[in-house]
């Protein structure tokens, strides 16, 4: 069974939105969670959605999944005080789905709409083979490891190098018990979910995404999105390449 696990529990504090989170601003009449929840439900691979949601936003986002008629959402839980923990609700939301099966979660941002097919293909198939898929990006210019007064500690060998995106995929199992880890040690704010397996002796797997795969956090990201998704449509109207 695959589960994609959606987090969308940001407030938008960077998008300098007060009013709404950046998962539901509009784009092309089209709230971005909606772009995101579409590429997974359309998948034949994937079985089941399940989303961690900002609260006082659930009623909303259960409109919204009626009215774009998202069949595979399965479970809307409430985000948790961190991400690492409205992450973990997502997890064990799909624990209860998946039952006894056999279970991969593909652990992604609500915010990070422009995925294709290929990219949540490929993280089950790197699951099933190797145990994880991190999604990633090839990285186009110098990366700066820096000390805490700023001075550069070291300058990492580009070639070796790459942005860690979304989704991240795993066995249900395995990630589930590297939360249940974290938490009995007081952890509760791991930044993402391959640093959490990396902590506990996981192997990690790249699977090498698209470079538009990017997380819409700023207005800049906003501006990005919307100029991708013209071109894209520019390509169905006139089949410029």
């Amino acid at each position: 069974m695959n589960i994609a696990v959606i987090f969308a529990g940001g407030s938008g504090q960077r998008m300098h939105t007060r009013d709404i989170p950046k998962q539901f601003l509009e784009m092309h009449k089209k709230p971005i969670i909606i772009y995101t929840l579409e590429i997974f439900d359309k998948h034949p691979e994937i079985d089941a959605i399940v989303i961690a949601c900002i609260d006082g936003w659930i009623e909303h986002l259960n409109n919204l999944i009626y009215q774009y008629r998202i069949d595979k959402v399965k479970k809307i839980v409430q985000g948790g005080m961190t991400g690492q923990m409205s992450i973990f609700n997502g997890i064990q939301a799909a624990k209860e789905i998946s039952g006894e099966e056999e279970a991969i979660v593909l652990i992604h941002d609500s915010v990070r709409p422009l995925i294709n097919n290929e990219v949540i293909s490929e993280n089950i198939k790197s699951v099933k083979k190797n145990g994880s898929a991190i999604t990633t990006g090839i990285v186009k210019e110098t990366i700066l490891v820096i000390n805490d007064d700023e001075s550069i500690k070291s300058v990492p060998d580009r070639y070796h190098s790459r942005v860690a995106k979304a989704p991240q995929s795993f066995w249900l199992k395995d990630i589930y018990s590297a939360h249940i880890k974290a938490q009995c040690e007081g952890l509760y704010d791991c930044i993402d979910s391959c640093s959490l397996m990396k902590r506990y002796g996981h192997s990690l797997y790249l699977v090498d995404g698209p470079y538009e795969n990017i997380k819409i956090t700023t207005p800049d990201d906003f501006y990005t999105m919307r100029a991708l998704l013209d071109a894209q449509e520019d390509r169905q109207l006139y089949g410029r390449q």
